[in-house]
């Protein structure tokens, strides 16, 4: 019996030619801490640039009410000034002068008058301011009583609430600062 130094290779022995099987993930399993680190998360982003960008977005949103309410867009308005009602009151208002507007300037010159060291012009400012509140009282009440016999002509029983009290409010807001914005010219009273 002859033996042979070269023995027959078993058959799961390696050989020296590369096999082309992809066995794995070709990275080892993370740790359970690394797992748990890579999951969590804030529920709100916190980056500079999230802030920034929904700071941005909720100025854009306001910027765009802002615009839509002065301009009267029912969509924008709150409840209180919404309806055909509501915006008939506004025109109705702001086509006549009232002279509620006058109050705040009025009040700022009786302010102004009492730096003034004379007692009878102080008397006289605030008699004459307390005189000027009777008749801005009487034209809101005047015109609250014009708002809803015009209503209950133009819309009967389907009337609302408030609507004197509504358009009284309004007249003693100064014009440029009423909002919403005036829509109508004055004289160009609502048919």
């Amino acid at each position: 019996m002859a033996t042979s130094s070269a023995a027959p290779a078993p058959k799961d022995a390696p050989t020296s030619e590369p096999t082309d099987t992809t066995s794995g993930k070709g990275r080892p399993t993370p740790s359970r801490a690394e797992q748990e680190a890579a999951r969590k998360r804030p529920l709100v982003a916190n980056t500079k640039e999230a802030k920034a960008r929904a700071k941005a977005e909720l100025a854009a949103q306001r910027e765009k009410a802002r615009i839509g309410m002065a301009a009267g867009d029912d969509r924008y308005l709150p409840v209180r000034d919404k309806g055909p009602q509501r915006k008939y009151v506004r025109d109705f208002i702001d086509a006549g002068w009232h002279i509620g507007e006058g109050v705040m300037p009025f009040m700022v010159l009786v302010i102004l008058i009492t730096f003034v060291q004379i007692q009878l012009l102080q008397y006289w400012s605030f008699l004459a301011l307390w005189v000027y509140v009777i008749f801005v009282i009487g034209d809101m009440v005047f015109t609250s009583i014009r708002i809803k016999r015009r209503a209950r002509a133009r819309w009967g029983d389907r009337m609302e609430k408030g609507l004197g009290w509504y358009g009284a409010m309004r007249t003693i807001q100064m014009r440029f600062m009423r909002l919403p914005k005036a829509q109508v010219k004055r004289g160009q009273y609502p048919v």
